[in-house]
């Protein structure tokens, strides 16, 4: 090899160690942007043969120390599908978006097919997906939440009924126990039958914190149907707070998660008992 050969060697060897330390330190750039801002990530989970896709928000890491509290949040009617994505877009997860460098838990967003309400194969794509997400990004099962907006609302009950050892702590915002009006034959199906639903409904969960929220104006799903379940969860001396916005009709989502900031340091308190 003559000597322009070897300047040319040493030069190419050279530009390979800077293009390697650059590629480096773009690496721990990225890295560390990472640990600043928590960010929205795809999963599927398969249920009875069939893929349902969902969502989930992982925490920053510099929000996070040892395990972190898991939020499982329940879409309503309009978000049901198969998109995957349509149930971060309302309520739980554009409050999450908006403080995704501090927001401390992973929130787990399940997907409802079209025309299933959080009942049967529903609420089994959600449990399924909860405890896969637990287990990938390391949740703590002692600080499980569970919360959902009308239809979720809903879906709230209905998954505490089927599973009230498992959360630690629920938030029901616009739900109900039965049907909110004719064309809308939406139940708690755990509470067929029962003579009086929401003191059925409180004998069963009296063990767990519950926030309930609801506007005064819905016209949707009336807001006597939480005022029932707030009444007979209080008349048994079980731990319950209920807020009615005065002016809310039935998007009372947006208040209850982005305007009641002590919501989140009661939430994250709670341990599973």
């Amino acid at each position: 090899m003559g000597l322009s050969g070897v300047r040319a060697l040493i030069r190419a060897v050279a530009f390979a160690g800077i293009f390697a330390m650059s590629t480096t330190l773009a690496g721990c750039s990225t890295m560390s942007n990472e640990s600043t801002s928590g960010a929205f990530v795809e999963r599927s989970v398969t249920v009875d043969g069939v893929a349902y896709r969902y969502q989930v928000f992982v925490p920053a890491r510099s929000v996070r120390s040892g395990k972190s509290p898991t939020i499982l949040f329940l879409h309503g009617t309009g978000e049901r599908g198969s998109d995957g994505d349509k149930p971060t877009q309302v309520g739980l997860g554009p409050y999450i978006r908006a403080h995704a460098d501090t927001f401390p838990a992973i929130a787990v967003f399940p997907q409802a097919p079209d025309g299933r309400d959080w009942n049967g194969l529903a609420a089994e794509i959600a449990f399924t997906a909860l405890d896969a997400a637990t287990e990938e990004f390391g949740g703590d099962r002692e600080r499980s939440y569970l919360t959902g907006l009308s239809m979720g609302g809903y879906g709230t009950w209905e998954l505490a009924l089927m599973q009230p050892q498992r959360f630690a702590a629920l938030a029901a915002v616009c739900g109900g126990l039965t049907a909110p009006r004719a064309e809308r034959n939406l139940v708690v199906t755990p509470l067929l039958g029962e003579a009086d639903p929401p003191v059925a409904l409180a004998q069963r969960l009296k063990h767990l914190p519950v926030w309930i929220f609801h506007g005064a104006k819905d016209d949707v799903v009336p807001p006597r149907e939480s005022r029932q379940v707030a009444a007979a969860l209080k008349a048994i001396g079980a731990d319950v707070r209920y807020t009615e916005f005065p002016d809310a009709n039935h998007n009372s989502w947006d208040p209850a998660y982005s305007q009641t900031p002590e919501l989140w340091p009661w939430l994250f308190a709670q341990r599973r008992k």
